[in-house]
C-alpha cells in the first residue's frame, strides 16, 4: 500500500517530511538530540572515505557554529530544535541547497525548522557520495 491510497498516511508522510505548514503535534526529530543523530552521520560519511573533520565544516558551515560551539552543543545533548534556534548564522548560501531527501524536494519544504534539517541532510548525503566540498559549500 501506497501513502497516495490513503489520505491519512498521505497526510502523516507530508508532516513527516515537512510538508504541511503545520501539524498539531512537534515532530520527534526536533525533540531528538543531535548527539543522537551525530554518530550515525559521522558513520555514513567514513563509509564512503570522507572524514569527520569534513563533516564538521560542513555542520559549521551551514549553522555558523565554531568547531568549539559545535562540539559544546553536541556535549549538552542539544535537540535539533534549540540547535538551529541557536545556531550563531545560518548560511545564506543555504538556500541554494536542492535535491530530494526523504522523497520530497528540500526546496519545497514549507515548515522553516524541518527545512533547516533536511538541508543538513542534504549536505550529509553529497558528502557521503563524494561531491567536492567547494561544491558542498556553495563556493
Amino acid at each position: 500500500m501506497k501513502c497516495s491510497d490513503m489520505p491519512i498516511l498521505r497526510k502523516n508522510r507530508a508532516i513527516l517530511c515537512g510538508t504541511v505548514k503545520e501539524s498539531m503535534t512537534k515532530h520527534r526529530i526536533y525533540t531528538m538530540s543531535v548527539a543522537k543523530v551525530y554518530p550515525l552521520y559521522v558513520a555514513k560519511v567514513e563509509k564512503k572515505g570522507r572524514t569527520k573533520k569534513e563533516l564538521d565544516e560542513v555542520i559549521r558551515w551551514l549553522t555558523g557554529y565554531s568547531q568549539k560551539k559545535l562540539e559544546a552543543q553536541l556535549k549538552k545533548q542539544t535537540d535539533f530544535e534549540t540547535f538551529f534556534a541557536e545556531a550563531p548564522k545560518l548560511n545564506p548560501s543555504r538556500t541554494l541547497i536542492t535535491g530530494v531527501v526523504c522523497g520530497i524536494r528540500v526546496e519545497e519544504i514549507q515548515e522553516p525548522l524541518m527545512r533547516e534539517i533536511r538541508f543538513l541532510d542534504k549536505l550529509v548525503d553529497e558528502l557521503a557520495k563524494g561531491k567536492a566540498m567547494e561544491k558542498i559549500l556553495r563556493v
